[in-house]
């Protein structure tokens, strides 16, 4: 279905233009279990303490001296996080991935946090570059042409969402109206035992 899927998108001419919505997490074999760190300062495994389990989670990429996409992403993310209510936390997570790791240290993402009055339940993110791109590639945060792809003015303005307990994977414009990125991530049905 994927293969079918992609055929479609690059007969149409658009798999290039948006790479990432033809890259899909799949499992634990093929989402990677790197150490990340928190802008707590706490050390996490990213499948095995972010995604693994029968919750939504929700990525995005950030660094905090952009002044381009970030912040209207992140207040865009604020109104859906206030929308959501007490699910954020509880049965859904949002993770913001910085693209400055070497930059970006947990005291910088905390100050981040802070600046925008992000609540609890979304975790900011940071880790040494090869760990980061591991997770940036794999969420199909990534450009096919690498001077792009490399260039922090022209990163994704997506969200990826998931939830890996039922294998089930979308990607949605990060500046969508936040009524639309609440059905997607509420749409992450989870199964019923």
């Amino acid at each position: 279905m994927n293969s079918k899927r992609n055929f479609l998108l690059s007969a149409l001419g658009v798999a290039a233009a948006i790479p990432a919505i033809a890259a899909r997490p799949q499992s634990k074999e093929y989402l990677p279990n790197v150490v990340l760190q928190t802008h707590l300062g706490e050390g996490v495994r990213f499948y095995d303490d972010l995604v693994k389990g029968n919750k939504v989670v929700v990525f995005n990429m950030i660094y905090t001296a952009c002044q381009n996409i970030c912040p209207p992403n992140t207040a865009n993310l604020i109104q859906v996080q206030k929308m959501l209510g007490s699910r954020m936390g509880r049965d859904i997570f949002f993770f913001s991935i910085t693209l400055q790791p070497e930059v970006d240290k947990a005291r910088d993402l905390q100050e981040y946090a802070r600046r925008y009055g992000i609540a609890p339940g979304w975790t900011l993110l940071t880790g040494r570059r090869k760990e980061i791109d591991i997770v940036r590639k794999t969420l199909g945060f990534v450009d096919p042409d690498p001077a792009v792809d490399e260039s922090l003015e022209r990163h994704t303005g997506m969200l990826r969402i998931g939830n890996a307990g039922i294998d089930r994977w979308s990607m949605v414009p990060s500046l969508l109206k936040p009524q639309q990125i609440v059905k997607s991530i509420t749409s992450m049905k989870k199964r019923v035992s």
